[in-house]
């Protein structure tokens, strides 16, 4: 299982968690998804490393932005 921590800005109650964990979640190979929203941190479980263009896309189609590292 392979961890991959993202920071996401934009996300500010429980509707936005729950979309970002719904559109990152349907990711092919995805396992879990946590989200902290205080921080803004979205890590993703997984049995491969997640391409970051795909959490990208995803964290727009919610409606938020992902934080570059």
């Amino acid at each position: 299982m392979v961890d991959t921590t993202y920071q996401v800005r934009g996300m500010t109650c429980g509707h936005c968690v729950s979309a970002v964990s719904a559109e990152v979640g349907a990711i092919v190979g995805v396992r879990d998804v946590r989200v902290d929203l205080a921080s803004g941190q979205v890590t993703v479980s997984s049995e491969q490393p997640v391409d970051t263009e795909a959490v990208r896309a995803a964290v727009d189609e919610a409606g938020y932005d992902l934080v570059e590292a």
